[in-house]
Parts: C-alpha cells; sequence; structure tokens
C-alpha cells in the first residue's frame, strides 16, 4: 500500500465533495434549505467515516499521539452536532403550533371579522414562539460556540513538517477539522443562530493564501464555498437569525396572513379567497416538520457512527499492543 497515495486521495476526496456541495448551493433557488442542510450533515458524516478508513491504511503505532487528536476531533464533532440537535428539537413546539393553526383555517371557507381576530391571536401566539426559539437558539450559541472552536482563521500557523506527522495524518487531521469547521458553521447559521458579520465576513478569507502551500485543491474549495455563503447571506439581506429557507418562508407567509386578518378586523369585512395562502402556510410548515425530523434522524445515525469508529480503532490499537 502507498501511503502517500492514501492521504492524497484523502485530500481529493474533501476537495471534490466542497466542490459538489458548492454546485449544489449554486443550483438551488432555495439559499440554505433543508435539503442542503442534510446534504451537509451527510458530508461530516462521510468524512468522518473515511478518515476512519484511512486511519487503518495509514496503520498508525500503538500509544502514540495520534489516537488522541482522533479523539478531541470526533468528540468536537459530537459536541457540535449535539447542540445542532437540541435547536433543531426545540422547532417541535413552533412547527406543531403552526401545524395546528393551519389546520383550522382550512375548515373555514368565509372569515367574518370575530374569527380573524381569533385567527390574529392565533398568529400571535406562533410569532412569539419564533421570537422565543431565536432567543434561546441565540443563547445556544453564545454558549457553545467558543469552547467548540470552529472558526475558520484557528491553526493558521501549521505549516511544513507538522502536516507530516503521524505518516501524514496529522495533515489529514487538520485538513479535516478546517472542513469541518466551515460546514459545522453553516448549519449552525441555518439551523440554530447566525450572526452575519461574525460568523460570514470577508477577512475570514485572510487566512487562506498562506495554507495554500499545503493541500491547495481543499483549501481554494473552501475559500469557494465561504464565499458562495456570504453572496446568499447578503442577498436575502443579512439580518441575524435562523437562517434555513423553511423556516424563514413560513415567518414570511405568518406575517403575510396576520396582515390580511388585521386589515379585515380594522375594515369589518369578510375574508374569501384567502385558501391560497393557508395551503402555502400549511405546505411550509409541513416542509418544516420534515426537514427537522429527517435531520434528526441524520444525527442520531451519525453518534452511532462516531461511537463504532472509536470502538474500531481503539479495538485495533488493543490488538496491535497484544502482538
Amino acid at each position: 500500500m502507498n501511503q502517500s497515495t492514501s492521504v492524497n486521495g484523502f485530500y481529493n476526496f474533501l476537495t471534490r465533495s466542497l466542490d459538489n456541495l458548492v454546485t449544489n448551493l449554486s443550483l438551488s433557488q432555495n439559499f440554505m434549505s433543508m435539503q442542503f442542510l442534510q446534504d451537509c450533515i451527510s458530508l461530516l458524516q462521510t468524512f468522518h467515516s473515511q478518515l476512519t478508513i484511512l486511519v487503518q491504511k495509514l496503520q498508525l503505532p500503538v500509544g502514540e499521539k495520534w489516537l488522541d487528536e482522533y479523539m478531541d476531533e470526533s468528540s468536537r464533532l459530537w459536541e457540535a452536532c449535539h447542540a445542532i440537535k437540541i435547536a433543531v428539537s426545540s422547532m417541535e413546539n413552533f412547527y406543531s403550533a403552526g401545524i395546528n393553526l393551519s389546520s383550522s383555517l382550512t375548515d373555514h371557507q368565509i372569515f367574518n371579522p370575530q374569527l380573524s381576530r381569533q385567527v390574529v391571536r392565533a398568529i400571535s401566539g406562533c410569532q412569539r414562539e419564533i421570537s422565543a426559539l431565536e432567543e434561546e437558539n441565540k443563547g445556544l450559541v453564545e454558549t457553545r460556540v467558543d469552547t467548540l472552536a470552529w472558526r475558520l482563521d484557528e491553526n493558521n500557523n501549521m505549516r511544513g513538517s507538522k502536516f507530516n506527522g503521524f505518516n501524514g495524518f496529522r495533515g489529514v487531521l487538520y485538513a479535516m477539522r478546517k472542513v469541518t469547521s466551515l460546514i459545522l458553521l453553516i448549519l449552525f447559521s441555518g439551523l440554530v443562530y447566525c450572526w452575519p458579520d461574525i460568523c460570514f465576513n470577508n477577512q475570514e478569507n485572510s487566512g487562506f493564501e498562506g495554507d495554500i502551500v499545503f493541500g491547495s485543491g481543499f483549501i481554494v474549495s473552501i475559500a469557494r464555498l465561504h464565499q458562495r455563503m456570504v453572496e446568499g447571506i447578503n442577498r436575502i439581506g443579512g439580518q441575524p437569525g435562523i437562517l434555513v429557507y423553511e423556516f424563514q418562508k413560513t415567518k414570511i407567509v405568518i406575517n403575510e396572513l396576520r396582515v390580511e386578518f388585521e386589515k379585515a378586523t380594522k375594515y369589518e369585512e369578510e375574508i374569501i379567497n384567502i385558501h391560497g395562502k393557508i395551503e402555502s402556510l400549511n405546505n411550509c410548515f409541513g416542509m418544516l416538520k420534515c426537514g427537522a425530523e429527517n435531520i434528526i434522524g441524520q444525527i442520531d445515525d451519525f453518534f452511532d457512527e462516531i461511537v463504532e469508529d472509536r470502538k474500531k480503532l481503539l479495538d485495533i490499537c488493543t490488538t496491535h499492543s497484544h502482538r
């Protein structure tokens, strides 16, 4: 086995995967959709799986620091995904209230002023859920983001021979950390909370050029994905909050409905032709619910895989140490 080929293959795999993600992001009409974020989680799973396979190919020495470094990285992924799962799970109160609201609206053909006032109160309840959710998620990011350390500019002083440690494994681990840092940042911005000026500012790119001395392909791909994120966030207005498309779309439709019903109550008018918006609201909540449940399922699967991969490497080390 050619260890250099295995290591280079891992770098090439990172590069291709990032380029595919950039393409998907560029082609999608819905910036930060649930589907795109599910693709991001799938990449985290695949990267970790490929890293585990590479470690076995490299036949690294037993009892060395490489295992601690691997365990630290897998723990970082676990903690980050756990925080994401908490945030996504907390969406349930919001979309459950919204689904109940849209179901109750579907039962009516005509909305008189009295009924419109009831709808406005129900919409106000959904909007309070939105505010509570964003405030809760904002606090989650504030308490976790520093300890999990996924800022892109960290460890830029790693150069040269340090990458060659443990048959190139240390360089691979650095590449892995660099790539997953950006993907975690995307996931947190979409599903937890985003401050655009802090999370995605152009100054983050200042550390990329120096890194091109090693593993230039994946660094260029990271920079490209980062730039697409900056462009996308600017395109949607660059406001802080939960950026996932289905959540933002739901907020817009709810607000449009509220304006419609408040107008009816103000002028004591009946509303008849509104079922298109009610159907749109129902679809928005349904997509949000489906996406959230899928992401939670993906994260649970990822947790199982991390446990299995860690056990696998520990067993290999134990077996080798008794030979």
